[in-house]
């Protein structure tokens, strides 16, 4: 009778663990792993608000959607591995910043696999799933990252204009020759010292042969001295200077010698004229008049031969237009040179420096 029990009694274990063991091995429900997943993305606050997929398919798990980082991706991930019943986890989800950087391709992102801790005897099964699964989502080729923009002003930026270009100049050495023509009148008795006056070149300005200014170009000096002829004694002078020279629009100063003219003393010549009619007005006087007589003849021909000088008063220096002057350079001069010929009229404005 004992016996009879004890079988009995094992065969009700027995009964009971096959029980047990059938709940065990029966496939969770696909549609309350959904909903329990999706009640505990909703329970964190970073995932919360976010457009989460979940789907599930014989304990294979399948997360899409977007979210902000590699943080909020992982939690979900763990949420959803965490549901009784999930052996697999495959996670699409997509970070935005990275998704929004990176270029679009056609291939899907590789699935981010999270294997739940299982019991030893269900390590190898589970390791055979993840090499499957890894074999159908190859990962993705390197995506190369966009140039940044050209940045390029606005239309309507104001843009600062390219520097002039710098001009080849020459140096004309000291001691070359600067042969000039009139255009203004100079007269001795009329100017005086500071005035200026106009000219052009009459001939061109040349290093080693080659003309580096035309001629008639203008050119302007001033009058360093000027006086007029006495009547007696004195003598008429004139002495001129280069100051300038125009070229195109550009003038430049210069250091020339001194143009200088004057007319001989008559200091000698008027003594012997008035001592020579004073002794005519004596011979005169004492032929007429005796003692008295010479001496009123002799002031009488001191006057005549005074008056006879004035009247033979020597005129000023006029120098008229067209008149050619030679000048020489005392100090080198820069200048850009050209072979333009001047323009008919042109006159150097004294205002206008280099």
């Amino acid at each position: 009778m004992r016996a009879k029990f004890s079988n009995l009694w094992q065969a009700v274990a027995c009964a009971a663990l096959l029980a047990l063991s059938v709940a065990c091995a029966k496939t969770p429900n696909d549609a309350q792993v959904v909903s329990d997943v999706q009640a505990k993305l909703g329970t964190d606050s970073g995932l919360q608000n976010k457009q989460l997929t979940v789907q599930s398919s014989n304990g294979t798990v399948t997360l899409s959607g977007a979210v902000d980082n590699d943080a909020e991706r992982d939690a979900a991930a763990k949420y959803a591995a965490s549901e009784p019943g999930v052996k697999t986890v495959i996670n699409n989800l997509q970070v935005a910043t990275t998704q929004a950087a990176a270029k679009p391709s056609s291939e899907p992102m590789p699935a981010r696999t999270v294997q739940r801790s299982s019991p030893p005897r269900r390590r190898k099964a589970r390791s055979e799933q993840k090499e499957i699964a890894q074999a159908d989502n190859p990962p993705a080729p390197a995506v190369d990252q966009p140039a940044p923009p050209t940045a390029y002003p606005p239309a309507d930026a104001p843009t600062n204009p390219p520097p002039p270009p710098q001009l080849a100049t020459v140096t004309v050495p000291s001691g070359t020759a600067i042969v000039v023509r009139l255009i203004d009148t100079i007269d001795s008795a009329t100017a005086q010292a500071g005035d200026k006056f106009h000219a052009t070149l009459d001939a061109p300005i040349a290093i080693d042969g080659d003309v580096v200014v035309p001629a008639h170009y203008d050119v302007q000096g001033h009058v360093l001295n000027a006086q007029a002829s006495g009547k007696f004694a004195g003598q008429a002078l004139l002495t001129l200077q280069l100051d300038r020279i125009k070229v195109g629009e550009r003038s430049y100063d210069i250091q020339t010698d001194q143009f200088s003219q004057k007319t001989n003393s008559r200091g000698k010549n008027t003594a012997e004229k008035v001592g020579a009619g004073a002794v005519a007005g004596a011979i005169l006087g004492g032929i007429f008049g005796g003692g008295k007589g010479a001496a009123i003849g002799s002031a009488a021909g001191a006057g005549a031969g005074g008056g006879v000088q004035a009247a033979s008063k020597k005129p000023d220096i006029k120098l008229s237009s067209e008149k050619v002057l030679n000048f020489t350079l005392q100090a080198p001069v820069t200048l850009v040179p050209t072979t333009k010929p001047a323009r008919e009229g042109q006159r150097l404005d004294s205002s206008n420096s280099q």
